[in-house]
């Protein structure tokens, strides 16, 4: 159960489940604590079955998350090897997100920075609003970005426009991250939520051992081919094609009937 005063407090609301970056004070940068707390989150929402989409969010309107918090930096990246140890935690927390079985959806408003732009990368599906600045200001701390982030910036943005963001470390608006790739919708402020409820909503009545299968197929097949996992794709398509919700979608589409999943 979340505290008021914790780092990411997390609100079941079926079909619906909120992961929230508490820590308005500093513009939710991450510390140490709130990294490992996302990986938390990410399990009891993974946990709870009648939650089928997570939605991320800042606590505010403001940010969405203003980056690593840098204050820690000295007592807990002095050294590579202290940034060694703490580089597992922000890894840990974004590839929970990749691999959590339910989608994903960043609203994003505020500021997007830095590892903040990591985690939402980390999401599936980015909606932000008009007036939302983003960016990687890596390269002007003396930061190597880590392999998956510069990866999945790559992948999603292309790698003409990871090489301008990186080197650059320029804090550019929402419309150009749309027009970049990086958002998969922009939207007025004063609209956003409802958007976001509307659209994960939506989603949430779709089958959820289809969504599952989708995104891991995603994953894979963005892997070089010798490292996909070809038969766990394989009982997950059979997985579905055995399910009850198969039964129950094709009744629905021959009723004319919207259809009630389960999710088994």
């Amino acid at each position: 159960m979340s505290n008021a005063n914790d780092p990411i407090l997390v609100k079941h609301e079926p079909p619906l489940g909120w992961l929230i970056i508490n820590r308005p004070q500093v513009k939710n940068a991450l510390n140490y604590e709130a990294w490992r707390a996302i990986v938390t989150a990410v399990d009891e929402l993974n946990g709870n079955p009648e939650v089928r989409v997570i939605v991320m969010r800042g606590a505010t309107a403001d940010s969405f998350i203003s980056g690593a918090d840098i204050s820690e930096f000295p007592s807990h990246r002095a050294n590579a090897e202290q940034a060694r140890a703490y580089r597992d935690a922000p890894g840990n927390a974004t590839g929970a997100l990749v691999n959590s079985p339910k989608p994903v959806v960043a609203m994003i408003a505020g500021i997007c920075i830095g590892g903040g732009l990591q985690v939402a990368l980390s999401c599936d599906v980015r909606i932000a609003a008009r007036g939302t600045r983003m960016g990687i200001p890596a390269a002007r701390l003396g930061l190597a970005y880590p392999l998956d982030g510069v990866l999945s910036l790559s992948q999603i943005a292309g790698p003409a426009n990871a090489r301008d963001i990186l080197m650059s470390a320029r804090i550019f608006d929402a419309e150009e991250a749309y027009a970049m790739g990086l958002l998969n919708q922009l939207v007025d402020p004063g609209e956003l939520e409802a958007v976001v409820r509307n659209y994960a909503t939506r989603m949430a009545g779709n089958a959820p051992l289809t969504m599952s299968a989708a995104k891991a197929t995603i994953r894979e097949g963005l892997k070089d081919a010798v490292n996909r996992d070809m038969k766990k794709i394989g009982a997950m398509v059979a997985q579905c094609f055995d399910s009850e919700d198969y039964r129950e979608g094709v009744r629905a589409f021959l009723e004319k009937r919207p259809p009630k999943f389960h999710g088994r």
